[in-house]
C-alpha cells in the first residue's frame, strides 16, 4: 500500500504519554493514506505494548540516541513523505491535511516545518517557546528562510533525505536536518500549524534548561560533535516524570565553565577597548591639566 504520509515516532519508555499522541494522530481529517511508526528505542515499560495495542507500526532500534530511533523509523516506513513526531506531543486533527497543502503549493518545497508549543509546564517555558518561534516566524516573513524548528513539527519529502547525522544528539534530529533540507530545496514554515508538547522538562527549573541543556547538551554537542564527527558530549539525562530534581554538581560545573568560557570570548574585545580608552584618556588629562613636574 502507498502512503501519502509516514509519521515517525521515537519512544524511549514514553508509557505515560504514547497512547494520547498516538491517538491524536489517528483522529488527523487528513482523507489520503498515512501510517504511524513507532520507534522502541530500548524501552523498559509498557510504550510499545500500548503502541501495538493502539493499532500501529512499532519497529525496535537498540542503538541508544534520537537520531538512531528517527533514522530507524524512516527507513522501515513507506511514505512519500516522512513527518518527524514526538511521543509526549499531541497534533491538532487538521495538522497534516495542513502539512499537505504546504507540500501542494509549490513543487520546490522538500519540507513543511511549523511550531511547538508547550500545553503544561511553568509559565515561562511557554512564553519562551511563543518568544522563538515568534522570532522564527518574523525571519521567514523577511527572508523566506527557517533558521530553527522544533523535532515535533517537521515533515519532508523522502526523495530528498540523504538520512540523519548519527554522531549527533541532541539538535541532530532538527538542525541539522533542517540545514541538509535547505540545501535540497525550499522549506515552507507554517506558523499556524503548531504543535503541543510537554513542558516537563521545565519542571528542572529555570537554570538546568537555560544553561545545561541548551548550552551544553544542545548547542555545544550539536557544534563540537557535527566538527569532530564522533560524539564528544552525549545526550543530556532522561527526565521522566514531574520531579523537580536539582541539577548534578557535575553537570552544574560543566555548565559553569562553559558560561565562562562563553563570557571570556564575549568581553575579550570590549575589555581591550575600555583599557585602550583609558589609557587615551588617562595622557589627554596629564597633558591638559596636569601642572608640569607632576607625575601619577
Amino acid at each position: 500500500m502507498t502512503f501519502r504520509f509516514s509519521v515517525v515516532v521515537p519512544c524511549y519508555n514514553e508509557a505515560a504519554y504514547i497512547g494520547e499522541a498516538i491517538r491524536s494522530l489517528q483522529r488527523q481529517d487528513f482523507a489520503g493514506a498515512y501510517e504511524i511508526v513507532v520507534v522502541d528505542n530500548n524501552c523498559t515499560d509498557d510504550t510499545a505494548r500500548i503502541a501495538r495495542e493502539l493499532g500501529v507500526r512499532v519497529v525496535t532500534e537498540s542503538a541508544p540516541g534520537v537520531c538512531n530511533a528517527r533514522e530507524a523509523g524512516t527507513v522501515a516506513s513507506r511514505g512519500e513523505i516522512v513527518v518527524s513526531a514526538d511521543a509526549d506531543t499531541t497534533y491538532a486533527p487538521d495538522w497534516l491535511s495542513k502539512i499537505d497543502r504546504g507540500f501542494r503549493s509549490d513543487d520546490e518545497v522538500v519540507a513543511v516545518v511549523g511550531p511547538c508549543r508547550y500545553s503544561d509546564g511553568p509559565r515561562w517555558g511557554r512564553v519562551f517557546a511563543r518568544s522563538l518561534f515568534g522570532a522564527v516566524q518574523a525571519v521567514y516573513r523577511a527572508t523566506g528562510r527557517t533558521y530553527y524548528v522544533s523535532a515535533t513539527n517537521i515533515a519532508f519529502r523522502r526523495d530528498r533525505w540523504t538520512g540523519y547525522d548519527l554522531h549527533l544528539t541532541q539538535g541532530g534530529d532538527e538542525l541539522d536536518l533542517l540545514r541538509r533540507m535547505r540545501q535540497e530545496g525550499r522549506v515552507v514554515y507554517d506558523h499556524t500549524n503548531p504543535t503541543f508538547t510537554s513542558g516537563r522538562r521545565f519542571t528542572r527549573g529555570f537554570f538546568y534548561n537555560v544553561f545545561v541543556c541548551l548550552f551544553v547538551f544542545y548547542l555545544s554537542a550539536y557544534v563540537l560533535n557535527r566538527v569532530t564527527g564522533r560524539r564528544v558530549i552525549g545526550s543530556a539525562p532522561v527526565f521522566r516524570g514531574n520531579s523537580r530534581r536539582k541539577p548534578s554538581p557535575r553537570l552544574r560545573l560543566a555548565a559553569a565553565a562553559l558560561v565562562a568560557t562563553l563570557a571570556l570570548f564575549a568581553f575579550q574585545a570590549p575589555r581591550t577597548y575600555l583599557e585602550e580608552k583609558a589609557d587615551t584618556a588617562v595622557d589627554y588629562v596629564q597633558q591638559h591639566t596636569v601642572p608640569a613636574g607632576l607625575h601619577w
